[in-house]
């Protein structure tokens, strides 16, 4: 088995979520005249991609230390849905299950394409990567529950949809257009919709279940768009973490990681070496003909 990365780089330019803290990085000690080069690092939890604990939003809950291998790494799909969801919109369980096959006990990664905006794409745009990504109703959690999954992971800002988050009062000219969006294809008013009720469900509905997520992914992702793998996160063993800046990967059998490598000699890459989402449109084409 060898990995694939499915994680976006980090520095001092990768956006946070929005408000919560960027990373800084600084040197304290240089070569000339300590010996040795050594930095500082001041970060929030909530910037590239990490993983959301259940103490980000259950007090009761475990903290990121408390959280198995078993749980973190296991069998699971990562599912394309960036031809059915696009701005502001919502995607669905049937959405999902119509392009991969999704066990009980899985981990899932969902692919909406917004990883394209990222600040490490050619297509950067971080208001659309954090404010504009569509997002699930509360039919989605119930599913996740059902599915007894074991944690979700996104390639965007939030597994919640970001007008389900104190983002819709953050940007109110986003907000509007996002309410024009829901009246026009779903008949009500973006705040019927997402009335109070329905605030955060992905985190506020699952976290005390279990069931949590990684946010931000991207890497190399697209290669692997409506197929099985085995996935892992690997996050600090970090004591009293409400969260933690982690690594996730995919795992896949040796011949399969070689033709994927081949596949990636031939794509467009980004600055940091990962395939270029937009540049590469025959790997979404090819993963909508197959379903595994």
């Amino acid at each position: 088995m060898k990995p694939i990365d499915l994680s976006i780089p980090i520095g001092i330019a990768t956006p946070p979520w929005p408000t919560y803290e960027p990373l800084q990085m600084k040197y304290f000690k240089r070569l000339a005249p300590n010996g040795a080069n050594g930095q500082l690092l001041t970060h929030s939890n909530h910037v590239g991609t990490h993983l959301d604990g259940e103490i980000h939003f259950y007090t009761p809950g475990k903290d990121i230390a408390a959280l198995s291998l078993d749980y973190l790494m296991h069998e699971g799909a990562i599912v394309d849905l960036s031809d059915v969801a696009g701005d502001y919109d919502v995607y669905t369980s049937k959405m999902v299950e119509e392009r991969v096959e999704v066990k009980e006990g899985d981990i899932l990664v969902i692919h909406t394409g917004y990883h394209h905006y990222g600040w490490d794409q050619p297509a950067a745009d971080e208001i659309r990567y954090m404010v504009k990504h569509p997002g699930p109703d509360r039919e989605f959690a119930e599913w996740c529950r059902k599915k007894k999954l074991r944690w979700l992971g996104v390639d965007c800002g939030s597994a919640d949809h970001p007008m389900n988050t104190i983002i819709r009062t953050w940007m109110p000219r986003q907000a509007k257009e996002a309410d024009r969006h829901f009246r026009e294809k779903h008949g009500q008013p973006l705040e019927a919709f997402f009335d109070d009720s329905k605030y955060q469900l992905m985190h506020i509905e699952l976290f005390n279940h279990s069931i949590i997520h990684a946010e931000c992914l991207g890497g190399d992702i697209d290669l692997l768009l409506n197929r099985r793998a085995v996935i892992g996160a690997f996050p600090w063993r970090l004591v009293d973490g409400e969260s933690c800046i982690c690594r996730i990967l995919a795992f896949v059998d040796d011949a399969e990681h070689a033709r994927l490598m081949a596949r990636k000699a031939k794509a467009k890459l980004t600055r940091f070496g990962d395939i270029a989402g937009v540049d590469n449109p025959a790997l979404h084409e090819e993963a909508r003909k197959v379903r595994q």
